[in-house]
Protein backbone atom coordinates (compact mmCIF):
# COMPACT_ATOMS: atom_id res chain seq x y z
CA UNK A 1 0.00 0.00 0.00
CA UNK A 2 1.49 3.60 -0.46
CA UNK A 3 1.31 4.37 2.88
CA UNK A 4 -0.09 3.13 6.32
CA UNK A 5 -1.27 6.04 8.30
CA UNK A 6 -0.35 6.15 11.29
CA UNK A 7 -2.66 9.04 12.23
CA UNK A 8 -6.49 8.53 13.69
CA UNK A 9 -9.53 9.50 12.37
CA UNK A 10 -9.24 12.25 14.33
CA UNK A 11 -5.92 13.42 13.95
CA UNK A 12 -6.71 13.68 10.31
CA UNK A 13 -10.10 15.39 10.44
CA UNK A 14 -8.50 17.77 12.77
CA UNK A 15 -5.81 18.44 10.12
CA UNK A 16 -8.60 18.97 7.17
CA UNK A 17 -10.39 21.07 9.45
CA UNK A 18 -8.02 23.65 10.63
CA UNK A 19 -6.84 23.87 6.59
CA UNK A 20 -9.94 24.06 5.17
CA UNK A 21 -10.89 26.59 8.10
CA UNK A 22 -8.10 29.03 6.78
CA UNK A 23 -8.83 28.49 3.43
CA UNK A 24 -12.60 29.56 3.75
CA UNK A 25 -11.70 32.40 5.72
CA UNK A 26 -10.15 33.86 2.79
CA UNK A 27 -13.07 32.80 0.68
CA UNK A 28 -15.57 34.50 2.97
CA UNK A 29 -13.12 37.49 2.59
CA UNK A 30 -13.36 37.00 -1.24
CA UNK A 31 -17.00 36.47 -1.39
CA UNK A 32 -17.19 39.81 0.94
CA UNK A 33 -15.35 41.88 -1.32
CA UNK A 34 -16.79 40.81 -4.45
CA UNK A 35 -20.51 41.76 -3.07
CA UNK A 36 -19.51 45.22 -1.47
CA UNK A 37 -17.69 46.11 -5.12
CA UNK A 38 -20.46 44.60 -7.39
CA UNK A 39 -23.61 43.74 -5.42
CA UNK A 40 -26.54 41.70 -7.22
CA UNK A 41 -25.47 43.20 -10.47
CA UNK A 42 -24.66 42.16 -13.71
CA UNK A 43 -21.24 40.93 -13.53
CA UNK A 44 -21.83 38.88 -10.87
CA UNK A 45 -25.09 37.25 -12.23
CA UNK A 46 -22.86 36.95 -15.65
CA UNK A 47 -20.45 35.07 -13.67
CA UNK A 48 -22.63 32.59 -11.94
CA UNK A 49 -23.23 31.60 -15.19
CA UNK A 50 -20.08 31.40 -16.82
CA UNK A 51 -18.67 29.79 -14.08
CA UNK A 52 -21.25 26.49 -14.39
CA UNK A 53 -19.03 24.56 -16.75
CA UNK A 54 -15.57 25.08 -16.02
CA UNK A 55 -16.69 25.28 -12.05
CA UNK A 56 -18.06 21.97 -12.03
CA UNK A 57 -14.70 20.52 -13.42
CA UNK A 58 -12.72 22.58 -11.18
CA UNK A 59 -14.62 21.82 -8.38
CA UNK A 60 -16.13 18.53 -8.75
CA UNK A 61 -13.08 16.95 -10.90
CA UNK A 62 -10.78 18.81 -8.94
CA UNK A 63 -11.94 19.30 -5.49
CA UNK A 64 -11.22 17.21 -2.24
CA UNK A 65 -13.81 14.24 -2.42
CA UNK A 66 -14.72 14.76 -6.03
CA UNK A 67 -14.39 11.50 -8.39
CA UNK A 68 -10.68 11.88 -9.45
CA UNK A 69 -9.39 12.55 -5.40
CA UNK A 70 -11.98 9.51 -4.66
CA UNK A 71 -10.74 7.38 -7.61
CA UNK A 72 -7.37 8.02 -6.69
CA UNK A 73 -7.29 7.08 -2.97
CA UNK A 74 -9.51 4.18 -3.44
CA UNK A 75 -6.62 2.72 -5.75
CA UNK A 76 -3.51 4.04 -4.38
CA UNK A 77 -4.93 2.92 -0.56
CA UNK A 78 -4.36 -0.15 -1.99
CA UNK A 79 -1.30 0.17 -4.12
CA UNK A 80 2.35 -0.54 -3.40
CA UNK A 81 4.37 2.74 -2.84
CA UNK A 82 7.21 2.31 -5.70
CA UNK A 83 4.29 1.48 -8.27
CA UNK A 84 2.51 4.88 -7.48
CA UNK A 85 4.52 7.26 -9.42
CA UNK A 86 4.43 5.47 -13.12
CA UNK A 87 0.23 5.01 -12.50
CA UNK A 88 -0.25 8.88 -11.21
CA UNK A 89 1.44 9.45 -13.95
CA UNK A 90 -0.58 7.61 -16.48
CA UNK A 91 -3.85 8.31 -15.69
CA UNK A 92 -2.72 12.09 -15.44
CA UNK A 93 -1.35 11.98 -19.28
CA UNK A 94 -5.02 10.69 -19.84
CA UNK A 95 -6.75 12.96 -18.14
CA UNK A 96 -4.80 15.69 -19.32
CA UNK A 97 -5.11 14.78 -23.06
CA UNK A 98 -9.10 14.79 -22.48
CA UNK A 99 -9.46 17.64 -20.54
CA UNK A 100 -6.98 19.87 -23.10
CA UNK A 101 -9.93 18.92 -25.55
CA UNK A 102 -12.69 19.84 -23.59
CA UNK A 103 -11.04 23.45 -22.49
CA UNK A 104 -10.47 24.04 -26.55
CA UNK A 105 -14.37 23.26 -26.83
CA UNK A 106 -15.61 25.22 -24.12
CA UNK A 107 -13.53 28.57 -25.60
CA UNK A 108 -15.01 27.79 -28.71
CA UNK A 109 -18.60 27.05 -28.03
CA UNK A 110 -18.92 29.46 -25.16
CA UNK A 111 -22.24 31.39 -27.20
CA UNK A 112 -23.61 27.86 -27.49
CA UNK A 113 -22.93 27.25 -23.57
CA UNK A 114 -24.49 30.03 -22.08
CA UNK A 115 -27.49 30.36 -24.53
CA UNK A 116 -28.39 26.80 -23.66
CA UNK A 117 -27.80 27.41 -19.84
CA UNK A 118 -29.35 31.09 -19.46
CA UNK A 119 -31.67 31.57 -22.46
CA UNK A 120 -33.15 34.37 -20.38
CA UNK A 121 -30.17 36.73 -20.00
CA UNK A 122 -30.33 40.26 -21.40
CA UNK A 123 -28.14 41.07 -24.22
CA UNK A 124 -25.06 43.10 -22.34
CA UNK A 125 -25.38 39.84 -19.40
CA UNK A 126 -25.43 37.49 -22.16
CA UNK A 127 -22.24 38.75 -23.93
CA UNK A 128 -20.52 39.37 -20.77
CA UNK A 129 -21.07 35.61 -19.13
CA UNK A 130 -19.93 34.52 -22.89
CA UNK A 131 -16.36 36.30 -22.55
CA UNK A 132 -16.28 35.04 -18.86
CA UNK A 133 -16.75 31.18 -19.99
CA UNK A 134 -14.05 31.58 -22.80
CA UNK A 135 -11.37 33.59 -20.17
CA UNK A 136 -12.15 30.36 -17.65
CA UNK A 137 -12.11 27.56 -20.02
CA UNK A 138 -8.52 26.79 -19.25
CA UNK A 139 -10.32 25.40 -15.97
CA UNK A 140 -11.30 22.12 -17.64
CA UNK A 141 -7.83 21.11 -17.27
CA UNK A 142 -6.69 22.59 -14.55
CA UNK A 143 -9.53 20.88 -12.50
CA UNK A 144 -8.47 17.57 -13.52
CA UNK A 145 -5.24 18.18 -12.88
CA UNK A 146 -6.00 19.55 -9.20
CA UNK A 147 -8.46 16.53 -8.59
CA UNK A 148 -5.62 14.00 -9.22
CA UNK A 149 -3.02 16.24 -7.18
CA UNK A 150 -5.48 15.67 -3.86
CA UNK A 151 -6.29 12.08 -4.35
CA UNK A 152 -2.35 11.61 -4.88
CA UNK A 153 -1.12 13.62 -1.96
CA UNK A 154 -3.97 12.32 0.19
CA UNK A 155 -3.11 8.80 -0.59
CA UNK A 156 0.67 9.47 0.23
CA UNK A 157 -0.24 10.76 3.77
CA UNK A 158 -0.62 14.54 3.38
CA UNK A 159 -3.79 16.57 4.06
CA UNK A 160 -2.24 20.09 5.01
CA UNK A 161 -1.42 21.24 1.51
CA UNK A 162 -4.50 20.19 -0.38
CA UNK A 163 -7.10 21.22 2.16
CA UNK A 164 -5.25 24.73 2.15
CA UNK A 165 -4.58 25.52 -1.77
CA UNK A 166 -7.96 26.29 -2.47
CA UNK A 167 -7.11 29.82 -0.95
CA UNK A 168 -4.89 30.65 -3.69
CA UNK A 169 -8.07 30.98 -5.92
CA UNK A 170 -9.24 33.57 -3.15
CA UNK A 171 -6.13 35.84 -2.94
CA UNK A 172 -5.85 36.16 -6.86
CA UNK A 173 -9.65 37.27 -7.33
CA UNK A 174 -9.47 39.61 -3.54
CA UNK A 175 -6.05 40.78 -5.04
CA UNK A 176 -7.32 41.50 -8.57
CA UNK A 177 -10.75 43.49 -7.11
CA UNK A 178 -8.95 45.65 -5.08
CA UNK A 179 -6.64 46.36 -7.65
CA UNK A 180 -9.70 47.43 -9.76
CA UNK A 181 -11.64 49.09 -6.54
CA UNK A 182 -8.43 51.47 -6.22
CA UNK A 183 -8.11 52.19 -9.73
CA UNK A 184 -11.65 53.44 -9.95
CA UNK A 185 -13.15 54.00 -6.61
CA UNK A 186 -17.23 54.33 -6.68
CA UNK A 187 -16.86 54.21 -10.76
CA UNK A 188 -16.58 50.41 -10.34
CA UNK A 189 -19.96 49.68 -11.60
CA UNK A 190 -19.75 52.43 -14.06
CA UNK A 191 -21.39 50.95 -17.34
CA UNK A 192 -18.17 51.66 -19.35
CA UNK A 193 -15.93 49.93 -16.83
CA UNK A 194 -18.39 46.41 -16.42
CA UNK A 195 -16.05 44.73 -18.76
CA UNK A 196 -12.81 45.40 -17.51
CA UNK A 197 -14.50 43.76 -13.79
CA UNK A 198 -16.01 41.01 -15.66
CA UNK A 199 -12.28 40.49 -17.28
CA UNK A 200 -10.61 40.62 -13.69
CA UNK A 201 -13.37 38.31 -11.86
CA UNK A 202 -12.80 35.54 -14.41
CA UNK A 203 -9.10 36.14 -14.90
CA UNK A 204 -8.60 35.93 -10.95
CA UNK A 205 -10.16 32.57 -11.05
CA UNK A 206 -7.82 30.98 -13.78
CA UNK A 207 -4.53 32.57 -12.09
CA UNK A 208 -6.08 31.78 -9.03
CA UNK A 209 -6.34 27.59 -10.00
CA UNK A 210 -3.16 27.51 -12.18
CA UNK A 211 -1.11 28.93 -8.72
CA UNK A 212 -3.39 25.87 -6.77
CA UNK A 213 -1.91 23.22 -9.49
CA UNK A 214 1.65 24.11 -9.22
CA UNK A 215 1.69 24.35 -5.37
CA UNK A 216 0.37 20.33 -5.49
CA UNK A 217 2.67 18.97 -7.82
CA UNK A 218 5.75 20.44 -6.70
CA UNK A 219 4.92 18.76 -3.41
CA UNK A 220 3.74 15.61 -5.26
CA UNK A 221 7.01 15.44 -6.80
CA UNK A 222 8.85 15.68 -3.64
CA UNK A 223 6.87 13.03 -2.00
CA UNK A 224 7.70 10.43 -4.92
CA UNK A 225 3.93 10.24 -6.66
CA UNK A 226 4.70 11.59 -9.70
CA UNK A 227 5.75 14.07 -11.75
CA UNK A 228 3.89 16.17 -14.63
CA UNK A 229 5.35 14.10 -17.58
CA UNK A 230 3.78 11.84 -20.62
CA UNK A 231 3.44 8.38 -19.86
CA UNK A 232 1.54 6.14 -22.14
CA UNK A 233 1.77 2.69 -20.21
CA UNK A 234 -2.07 1.40 -20.07
CA UNK A 235 -0.76 -1.99 -18.77
CA UNK A 236 0.48 -0.27 -15.57
CA UNK A 237 -1.74 -2.49 -12.80
CA UNK A 238 -4.15 -0.06 -11.43
CA UNK A 239 -4.91 2.23 -14.40
CA UNK A 240 -7.90 0.16 -14.81
CA UNK A 241 -8.80 0.06 -11.03
CA UNK A 242 -8.88 3.98 -11.06
CA UNK A 243 -10.29 4.30 -14.42
CA UNK A 244 -13.52 1.89 -13.43
CA UNK A 245 -14.24 4.27 -10.69
CA UNK A 246 -13.25 7.37 -11.89
CA UNK A 247 -15.47 7.67 -15.17
CA UNK A 248 -18.47 6.29 -13.64
CA UNK A 249 -18.39 8.61 -10.88
CA UNK A 250 -16.88 11.91 -12.65
CA UNK A 251 -20.43 10.89 -15.15
CA UNK A 252 -22.18 10.77 -12.01
CA UNK A 253 -20.77 13.90 -10.88
CA UNK A 254 -21.90 15.71 -14.36
CA UNK A 255 -25.54 14.23 -14.01
CA UNK A 256 -25.30 16.17 -10.69
CA UNK A 257 -24.57 19.01 -12.23
CA UNK A 258 -26.99 19.17 -14.92
CA UNK A 259 -29.18 19.70 -11.69
CA UNK A 260 -27.45 22.94 -11.55
CA UNK A 261 -27.75 23.73 -15.11
CA UNK A 262 -31.52 22.83 -14.83
CA UNK A 263 -31.65 25.47 -11.54
CA UNK A 264 -29.95 28.33 -13.22
CA UNK A 265 -32.48 27.68 -16.71
CA UNK A 266 -35.04 28.50 -14.56
CA UNK A 267 -33.27 31.34 -12.45
CA UNK A 268 -32.32 32.62 -15.91
CA UNK A 269 -35.51 34.05 -15.94
CA UNK A 270 -36.17 35.69 -12.61
CA UNK A 271 -34.10 38.95 -12.02
CA UNK A 272 -31.17 38.46 -9.73
CA UNK A 273 -31.67 34.71 -8.90
CA UNK A 274 -28.09 33.38 -9.56
CA UNK A 275 -26.23 35.59 -7.85
CA UNK A 276 -28.51 35.66 -4.78
CA UNK A 277 -28.33 31.73 -5.04
CA UNK A 278 -24.81 31.86 -5.48
CA UNK A 279 -23.89 33.97 -2.11
CA UNK A 280 -26.45 32.50 0.10
CA UNK A 281 -24.58 28.84 -1.36
CA UNK A 282 -21.21 30.70 0.04
CA UNK A 283 -22.30 31.59 3.39
CA UNK A 284 -23.42 27.34 4.01
CA UNK A 285 -20.84 26.13 1.95
CA UNK A 286 -18.09 27.90 4.04
CA UNK A 287 -19.13 25.69 7.24
CA UNK A 288 -20.22 22.72 5.13
CA UNK A 289 -16.91 22.17 3.10
CA UNK A 290 -14.77 22.20 6.65
CA UNK A 291 -16.95 19.78 7.96
CA UNK A 292 -17.38 17.51 4.86
CA UNK A 293 -14.08 17.63 4.59
CA UNK A 294 -13.36 16.60 7.98
CA UNK A 295 -15.76 13.64 7.80
CA UNK A 296 -15.22 12.40 4.31
CA UNK A 297 -10.88 12.57 3.83
CA UNK A 298 -10.21 10.24 6.06
CA UNK A 299 -13.44 7.77 6.03
CA UNK A 300 -12.76 7.18 2.46
CA UNK A 301 -9.49 5.08 2.59
CA UNK A 302 -11.22 3.57 6.27
CA UNK A 303 -13.83 2.50 3.71
CA UNK A 304 -11.33 1.61 0.83
CA UNK A 305 -9.58 -0.95 3.29
CA UNK A 306 -13.01 -2.58 4.34
CA UNK A 307 -14.22 -3.64 0.97
CA UNK A 308 -13.57 -7.43 1.57
CA UNK A 309 -16.51 -9.30 2.43
CA UNK A 310 -15.27 -10.81 5.94
CA UNK A 311 -14.80 -6.32 7.01
CA UNK A 312 -18.91 -6.21 6.39
CA UNK A 313 -19.65 -5.62 10.22
CA UNK A 314 -17.08 -2.60 10.11
CA UNK A 315 -17.95 -1.31 7.04
CA UNK A 316 -21.87 -1.07 8.74
CA UNK A 317 -19.88 0.43 11.45
CA UNK A 318 -18.22 3.14 9.66
CA UNK A 319 -21.52 3.95 7.41
CA UNK A 320 -23.28 4.42 10.37
CA UNK A 321 -20.47 6.62 12.06
CA UNK A 322 -19.83 8.80 8.93
CA UNK A 323 -24.17 9.32 9.03
CA UNK A 324 -24.37 10.15 12.67
CA UNK A 325 -21.42 12.45 12.53
CA UNK A 326 -22.58 14.21 9.76
CA UNK A 327 -26.21 14.60 11.42
CA UNK A 328 -24.76 16.02 14.62
CA UNK A 329 -22.49 18.68 12.85
CA UNK A 330 -25.07 19.81 10.05
CA UNK A 331 -28.60 19.54 11.68
CA UNK A 332 -27.44 22.25 14.42
CA UNK A 333 -25.49 24.59 11.00
CA UNK A 334 -29.13 23.97 9.94
CA UNK A 335 -31.22 25.26 12.96
CA UNK A 336 -28.74 28.04 12.91
CA UNK A 337 -29.44 29.08 9.40
CA UNK A 338 -32.90 28.58 9.28
CA UNK A 339 -33.56 30.72 12.39
CA UNK A 340 -31.29 33.70 11.45
CA UNK A 341 -30.71 33.60 7.65
CA UNK A 342 -31.11 37.45 7.59
CA UNK A 343 -29.23 38.85 9.94
CA UNK A 344 -26.43 36.37 8.57
CA UNK A 345 -26.74 37.52 5.31
CA UNK A 346 -26.89 41.27 6.17
CA UNK A 347 -23.63 40.69 8.82
CA UNK A 348 -22.04 39.25 6.04
CA UNK A 349 -22.83 41.30 2.94
CA UNK A 350 -24.87 44.00 3.49
CA UNK A 351 -22.62 46.94 2.39
CA UNK A 352 -21.41 49.02 -0.60
CA UNK A 353 -23.36 47.93 -3.51
CA UNK A 354 -25.20 45.09 -1.43
CA UNK A 355 -27.90 47.07 -0.41
CA UNK A 356 -31.38 46.00 2.10
CA UNK A 357 -33.14 44.55 -0.86
CA UNK A 358 -30.31 42.44 -1.97
CA UNK A 359 -30.21 40.69 1.84
CA UNK A 360 -34.28 40.42 1.72
CA UNK A 361 -33.55 38.21 -1.91
CA UNK A 362 -30.74 36.23 -0.20
CA UNK A 363 -32.33 35.53 3.06
CA UNK A 364 -34.75 32.95 2.33
CA UNK A 365 -32.56 30.94 -0.32
CA UNK A 366 -30.01 30.72 2.71
CA UNK A 367 -33.26 29.19 4.91
CA UNK A 368 -33.68 26.23 2.52
CA UNK A 369 -29.68 25.68 1.80
CA UNK A 370 -29.52 25.55 5.32
CA UNK A 371 -32.70 23.29 5.64
CA UNK A 372 -30.78 20.72 3.00
CA UNK A 373 -27.58 20.43 4.42
CA UNK A 374 -28.12 17.28 6.14
CA UNK A 375 -28.99 15.50 2.67
CA UNK A 376 -26.39 17.13 0.73
CA UNK A 377 -23.49 15.73 3.13
CA UNK A 378 -25.34 12.47 3.93
CA UNK A 379 -26.03 11.57 0.05
CA UNK A 380 -22.12 12.20 0.10
CA UNK A 381 -21.04 10.06 2.71
CA UNK A 382 -23.28 7.05 1.05
CA UNK A 383 -22.02 7.81 -2.84
CA UNK A 384 -18.53 7.46 -0.80
CA UNK A 385 -19.36 4.21 -0.05
CA UNK A 386 -20.17 2.70 -3.25
CA UNK A 387 -16.51 3.95 -4.65
CA UNK A 388 -14.65 2.41 -1.78
CA UNK A 389 -16.75 -0.68 -2.89
CA UNK A 390 -15.28 -0.16 -6.67
CA UNK A 391 -18.74 0.68 -7.44
CA UNK A 392 -19.49 4.09 -9.51
CA UNK A 393 -22.30 2.64 -11.76
CA UNK A 394 -24.83 2.51 -9.13
CA UNK A 395 -24.28 6.56 -8.29
CA UNK A 396 -24.41 7.22 -11.81
CA UNK A 397 -27.74 5.24 -12.68
CA UNK A 398 -29.58 7.44 -9.39
CA UNK A 399 -28.21 10.93 -10.66
CA UNK A 400 -29.55 10.12 -14.22
CA UNK A 401 -33.36 9.72 -12.27
CA UNK A 402 -32.20 12.84 -10.27
CA UNK A 403 -32.03 14.91 -13.52
CA UNK A 404 -35.71 13.96 -14.30
CA UNK A 405 -36.74 14.52 -10.49
CA UNK A 406 -35.09 18.38 -10.40
CA UNK A 407 -36.37 19.30 -13.42
CA UNK A 408 -40.17 18.25 -12.45
CA UNK A 409 -39.48 19.70 -8.77
CA UNK A 410 -38.08 22.78 -10.63
CA UNK A 411 -41.50 23.61 -12.46
CA UNK A 412 -43.13 23.12 -9.71
CA UNK A 413 -42.02 24.88 -6.53
CA UNK A 414 -40.60 28.09 -8.27
CA UNK A 415 -44.15 28.55 -9.14
CA UNK A 416 -44.92 28.15 -5.84
CA UNK A 417 -41.82 29.32 -3.92
CA UNK A 418 -39.95 31.80 -6.58
CA UNK A 419 -36.18 31.45 -6.50
CA UNK A 420 -36.02 29.20 -3.15
CA UNK A 421 -38.27 26.38 -4.93
CA UNK A 422 -34.86 26.35 -6.98
CA UNK A 423 -33.30 25.26 -3.61
CA UNK A 424 -36.36 23.05 -2.61
CA UNK A 425 -35.77 21.11 -5.52
CA UNK A 426 -32.42 20.55 -4.92
CA UNK A 427 -33.11 18.88 -1.47
CA UNK A 428 -35.89 17.04 -2.47
CA UNK A 429 -33.11 15.42 -4.78
CA UNK A 430 -30.84 14.96 -2.00
CA UNK A 431 -33.18 13.20 0.03
CA UNK A 432 -34.93 10.93 -2.94
CA UNK A 433 -31.16 10.05 -3.39
CA UNK A 434 -30.62 9.29 0.44
CA UNK A 435 -33.02 6.65 0.13
CA UNK A 436 -32.41 4.53 -3.07
CA UNK A 437 -28.66 4.72 -1.62
CA UNK A 438 -29.45 3.03 2.12
CA UNK A 439 -31.87 0.25 0.48
CA UNK A 440 -29.62 -0.57 -2.09
CA UNK A 441 -26.22 -1.12 0.39
CA UNK A 442 -28.89 -3.07 2.96
CA UNK A 443 -29.37 -4.97 0.07
CA UNK A 444 -25.69 -5.46 -0.91
CA UNK A 445 -24.10 -5.69 2.95
CA UNK A 446 -26.71 -8.33 4.11
CA UNK A 447 -28.85 -6.12 6.14
CA UNK A 448 -28.08 -2.81 7.74
CA UNK A 449 -30.01 -1.62 11.02
CA UNK A 450 -31.88 0.53 9.18
CA UNK A 451 -34.88 1.00 12.08
CA UNK A 452 -31.93 1.98 14.32
CA UNK A 453 -30.38 4.73 12.40
CA UNK A 454 -33.55 6.18 11.57
CA UNK A 455 -34.76 6.44 15.21
CA UNK A 456 -31.60 8.24 16.16
CA UNK A 457 -31.59 10.41 13.07
CA UNK A 458 -35.38 11.38 13.77
CA UNK A 459 -34.11 12.82 17.53
CA UNK A 460 -31.50 14.86 16.44
CA UNK A 461 -34.25 16.36 13.53
CA UNK A 462 -36.09 16.97 16.61
CA UNK A 463 -33.40 18.59 18.59
CA UNK A 464 -32.90 20.78 15.72
CA UNK A 465 -36.25 22.08 15.60
CA UNK A 466 -36.05 23.08 19.86
CA UNK A 467 -32.56 24.22 18.90
CA UNK A 468 -33.51 26.67 16.44
CA UNK A 469 -37.40 27.77 17.77
CA UNK A 470 -35.22 28.85 20.85
CA UNK A 471 -32.07 30.31 18.41
CA UNK A 472 -35.57 32.84 16.54
CA UNK A 473 -36.98 33.91 19.95
CA UNK A 474 -33.33 34.33 21.55
CA UNK A 475 -32.72 36.79 18.40
CA UNK A 476 -36.14 38.34 18.66
CA UNK A 477 -36.13 39.30 22.27
CA UNK A 478 -32.51 40.56 21.55
CA UNK A 479 -33.86 42.81 18.83
CA UNK A 480 -37.02 43.69 20.85
CA UNK A 481 -34.48 45.02 23.44
CA UNK A 482 -31.56 46.68 21.99
CA UNK A 483 -32.64 46.62 18.02
CA UNK A 484 -29.77 45.11 15.20
CA UNK A 485 -28.37 48.34 13.69
CA UNK A 486 -24.42 48.48 13.11
CA UNK A 487 -22.44 45.76 12.54
CA UNK A 488 -21.53 45.33 16.65
CA UNK A 489 -25.06 44.71 17.27
CA UNK A 490 -25.92 42.50 14.55
CA UNK A 491 -22.90 40.45 15.10
CA UNK A 492 -23.71 40.24 19.24
CA UNK A 493 -27.07 39.12 18.12
CA UNK A 494 -26.24 36.58 16.01
CA UNK A 495 -23.41 35.16 18.71
CA UNK A 496 -25.79 34.69 21.69
CA UNK A 497 -28.88 33.36 19.20
CA UNK A 498 -25.94 30.81 17.56
CA UNK A 499 -25.14 29.84 21.30
CA UNK A 500 -28.71 29.07 22.04
CA UNK A 501 -28.96 26.80 19.39
CA UNK A 502 -25.82 24.96 19.97
CA UNK A 503 -26.22 24.70 24.07
CA UNK A 504 -30.19 22.99 23.45
CA UNK A 505 -29.20 20.83 20.26
CA UNK A 506 -25.54 19.44 22.69
CA UNK A 507 -28.42 18.77 25.71
CA UNK A 508 -30.97 16.94 23.96
CA UNK A 509 -27.85 15.08 21.85
CA UNK A 510 -26.10 14.40 25.04
CA UNK A 511 -29.26 12.70 26.49
CA UNK A 512 -29.04 9.95 23.80
CA UNK A 513 -25.43 8.92 24.59
CA UNK A 514 -24.60 8.58 21.18
CA UNK A 515 -20.83 6.89 20.61
CA UNK A 516 -20.09 9.63 17.58
CA UNK A 517 -21.08 12.46 19.87
CA UNK A 518 -18.38 11.22 21.83
CA UNK A 519 -16.18 10.79 19.34
CA UNK A 520 -16.78 14.54 18.27
CA UNK A 521 -16.38 15.83 21.71
CA UNK A 522 -13.18 13.57 22.23
CA UNK A 523 -11.81 15.32 18.96
CA UNK A 524 -12.53 18.59 20.00
CA UNK A 525 -11.33 18.75 23.15
CA UNK A 526 -7.86 16.89 21.69
CA UNK A 527 -8.23 20.30 19.14
CA UNK A 528 -8.81 22.96 21.84
CA UNK A 529 -6.70 21.29 24.93
CA UNK A 530 -9.49 21.30 26.85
Amino acid sequence: MVKKSSRSFAGIAGIVALATLISKVFGLVREQLVAAAFGIGPIVNAYAYAYVVPGFLLILLGGINGPFHSALVSVLAKTERSKAAPLVETVTTLVSVILLLVSVFLLIFAPIFIDLLAPGLSPSVREMAIQQLRIMSPLALLGGLIGIGFGTLNAADQYWLPSISPLFSSVAIVLGVIGLIWQLGEQINAPEYLQLGSIILAGGTVVGAILQWLAQLIAQSRSGMGKFRLSFDWRIPGVRDVLKVMIPATLSSGMLHINVYTDLFFASYLEGAAAAMRYANFIVLTPLGIISNMILVPLLPKLSRLSAPESREELKLRIRQGLILTALTMLPLSAIFVALALPIVQLVYQRYAFQADASLLVAPVLTVYGLGMFFYLGRDVLVRVFYALGDGETPFRISLINIVLNAVLNFFLIKVFGIPGLVLATVGVNIFSMILFLLILDRRLQGLPLKSWLATIVALFGATFVAGSGSWFCNWGLQSLWGDQGWFILLLNITLSTSVAVVLFGAIALQLKLPELEILLRQLKQKFKL
